[in-house]
């Protein structure tokens, strides 16, 4: 997933940062369409402001943030040292906006900020909370945001009934093949994607640590940390983006 994450007690390592590394643009749907869609829903302003990114991974979503809104400076966390590195070198060239900590998804120690923070983005990291992990993440972030900001949260779902699972593991798998065909010519990326059972919905692992909530409940905890305008941008192969805004 889009984090490389690394905290005490996690599935994650940093072989699968390399491989998140040297295989995401396969392996997430419409990758650079997501990222897209977050900038999109990260409140316009001309004004100096501070972002946080949950989990950077290898800060290609951060570079077009970067790109897109010249006033911002960005605070990246992630607890996988690849990932950081990887982060430094795609963005090199905005470095002196860019501050990167090495951190705990799970613990609140780096949750609270002395600065007020325009919009917190997280990609393919908060799954690996539980339920109650999330509503506490949630209140947390929200705390920090100054009036207008938003939480922007890309992750992958629990789908909420079987339908829905197989729709998601299906929806996946294609999307997945199709890049592989589009990019490479042949279905090298799809079939490594298989061999590591990447698709939780497809070749679930009983012993992984993935803790995916539904959508509709994650709406109802962005709305119990005091967002509003929450809403849904955009969900394919069981991967959605969605969030709220400080009143």
């Amino acid at each position: 997933m889009e984090n490389g994450i690394g905290f005490s007690k996690s599935g994650w390592d940093e072989i699968d940062s390399i491989n998140f590394i040297d295989y995401g643009l396969f392996f997430v749907p419409e990758r650079e369409r997501q990222h897209e869609i977050i900038c999109s829903a990260i409140p316009k302003t001309t004004s100096s402001t501070k972002i946080v990114d949950i989990c950077c991974g290898d800060g290609l979503l951060d570079r077009e943030i970067l790109r897109r809104f010249p006033h911002h400076q960005l605070y990246l966390f992630n607890g996988s040292m690849a990932m950081l590195e990887k982060a430094k070198e795609n963005l090199n060239e905005y470095i002196d906006r860019v501050t990167f900590t090495r951190f705990d998804l799970v613990k609140d120690d780096w949750r609270h900020f002395s600065w007020g923070v325009h919009a917190v983005v997280s990609s393919l990291a908060i799954h690996h909370l539980d339920d109650e992990g999330k509503k506490k993440l949630f209140r947390d972030l929200s705390s920090n945001l100054v009036s207008g900001g938003a939480l922007i949260i890309a992750d992958v779902v629990k789908p909420a009934c079987d339908a829905g699972k197989e729709i998601a593991a299906r929806d996946w798998d294609n999307a997945v093949y199709k890049r592989s065909m589009e990019l490479l010519g042949n279905p090298d990326a799809y079939e490594y994607f298989k061999k590591l059972n990447w698709n939780m919905y497809s070749d679930p692992d009983p012993d992984e640590e993935d803790k995916p909530s539904t959508l509709f409940d994650q709406l109802k905890w962005l709305e119990e940390a005091g967002l509003v305008n929450i809403d849904v941008f955009w969900m394919k192969g069981g991967h959605a983006i969605f969030g709220g805004y400080k009143p």
